[in-house]
């Protein structure tokens, strides 16, 4: 029983390294913008790991993608480390990705069973951590010189994010139902 448990134990660690490491690349691959807030694969991989592995383990893989970067691993956007990295204007959306990854686990009954739930979980927890990120904007950028509104960070920082993030969700539930019936 004893060796039964250890195994789980280990696979569920092996599996949240994955997908810690997948959100990791996924920040590396990025579109620089203007105000940079970069267009990543990040909330592809944050979506993926609650999708495949479940609110407990997919919120694993968020908080240790977080820790590993705020002790200075270079796994944030830009190849970036620290808690400098998270002081920046885009800090907010990384943050926000722990609160996502929390209400995805909060309401993981109610979303188990059907796509069409946990896509709208998804779209959910997108405005939670567009909310996060838009309010950290507003306090950060500021200290560069000038103040924003926030109709104007919602126009740099959310309204350009939402078709991609849109098909990134689509592309992490198609990926869930595909590959949950796997992990579990």
């Amino acid at each position: 029983m004893e060796v039964t448990a250890a195994r789980f134990r280990a696979k569920d660690i092996a599996y949240i390294a994955i997908f810690t490491a997948l959100i990791a690349v996924g920040a590396w691959i990025a579109i620089p913008t203007p105000v940079r807030i970069d267009f990543t694969l990040q909330t592809l991989g944050v979506f993926m790991a609650l999708g495949i592995l479940g609110g407990k383990r997919g919120t694993l893989a968020v908080t240790a993608y977080l820790l590993l970067g705020a002790v200075g691993a270079p796994v944030f956007s830009g190849f970036s480390g620290g808690l400098g990295a998270l002081l920046t204007p885009s800090g907010g959306y990384l943050i926000g990705f722990f609160f996502t990854a929390l209400f995805m686990w909060s309401v993981e009954k109610l979303t188990r069973d059907s796509l069409w739930l946990l896509g709208a979980g998804m779209v959910a927890g997108a405005v939670i951590y567009y909310a996060f990120g838009t309010a950290w904007f507003m306090v950060v950028y500021p200290m560069g010189g000038e103040a924003v509104s926030l109709m104007t960070a919602l126009g740099w920082c959310v309204f350009p994010y939402i078709p991609v993030d849109l098909a990134k969700i689509a592309l992490a539930l198609a990926l869930t139902a595909r590959l949950r019936p796997y992990v579990r």
